[in-house]
């Protein structure tokens, strides 16, 4: 396992990191004994990073973090990152939001701190329902002034957020210049965080974010590798959250299906050329995957063992995003 530099906070971290998510559900899902035996795979083979949050299983994965990891030495545990999601509906007191949830979290997870705060909300230009507004997120008194409170009281090393949302407000928190981290939606029918968006095109927009990261030198966590499963197999599960109008479960399938219809097999299982895309572009310091057995644990590995896709299949994708996935 390669590691990469995490931004600005100088940490190395392995290609990958350990997703604790919903979609996957490993830790929230599987018996006491399969979640042990995939944490010490994962470990033993280099990963170094692990991504949970309050909502994944409604505390579930946490917990389970929480005594598998006091399984581990003390020297050989692997960074973690957890999240904060506020609700919108009562903003009177964010400061209060953000550190009871910190501590929740802590609680679960039986540790002082962690390593990487983040904001789960996404972001837009004005504040709506589960969505935090910039002006409120920047403001005296808001969001990262709450979180940079609890990363004050030694509650956390470093802060991020999830940069999906409304790509100019992401791009304005990156600027802002207070985060360490973003976690970007980039995967194969959603590359505009990276390409822009070309003419014609109705996928996610997410322009500029990762040139902003670049620039304000953030660490980079990229989500949705597999757009929540659509791109590594055709059977659904059921857990496939929408999170954007334009990413649609059977409009991403269509766009998958143009994808392989390209691809086809010739750079590994499905899983495996989602995985070893986003590794392709260096501004990347991390793929956060998700997975629901042992065998997804050794399909990835053996992605990142395989590392990033030849230019070939990268300007034929190219050519795919320019014709809105027409083939």
């Amino acid at each position: 396992m390669r590691n990469r530099r995490l931004g600005r906070t100088g940490l190395q971290v392995s290609e990958l990191t350990f997703g604790g998510g919903w979609v996957g559900g490993i830790l929230i899902d599987a018996d006491d004994d399969t979640r042990r035996e995939c944490l010490k795979r994962a470990l033993d083979a280099g990963v170094n990073w692990i991504d949970t949050a309050p909502s994944y299983g409604q505390g579930a994965s946490e917990t389970a973090l929480g005594w598998l990891l006091k399984e581990i030495p003390a020297d050989q545990r692997p960074g973690l990152g957890t999240k904060v999601r506020l609700d919108t509906s009562d903003l009177s007191d964010i400061a209060g939001q953000v550190e009871r949830s910190v501590h929740d979290s802590l609680k679960r997870l039986d540790m002082d701190r962690v390593d990487l705060l983040q904001l789960h909300n996404p972001l837009l230009a004005e504040t709506a329902p589960d969505r935090i507004g910039i002006d409120k997120l920047l403001e005296r008194g808001g969001v990262l002034d709450a979180l940079e409170t609890v990363q004050a009281q030694g509650l956390t090393r470093f802060l991020g957020f999830t940069a999906v949302g409304e790509a100019p407000a992401c791009v304005a928190a990156i600027e802002s210049g207070r985060f360490d981290t973003a976690q970007v939606y980039y995967n194969m029918i959603a590359p505009t965080a990276a390409t822009g968006s070309p003419p014609g095109w109705t996928g996610p927009v997410q322009d500029g974010v990762l040139d902003a990261c670049r620039a304000r030198d953030l660490g980079v966590l990229v989500i949705r590798v597999f757009a929540a499963g659509v791109l590594a197999t055709d059977v659904r599960h059921g857990r496939e959250v929408q999170i954007f109008d334009a990413a649609d479960v059977s409009v991403e399938e269509r766009r998958a299906a143009a994808v392989f219809k390209v691809l086809g097999d010739k750079y590994g299982t499905r899983a495996q050329t989602a995985l070893r895309f986003a590794l392709s572009n260096t501004d990347v310091s991390t793929v956060i995957f998700g997975l629901a057995s042992l065998d997804h644990l050794d399909e990835a590995l053996k992605a990142a063992e395989m590392g990033p896709l030849p230019d070939e299949a990268l300007a034929e994708l190219d050519k795919l995003w320019k014709a809105d996935f027409k083939v």
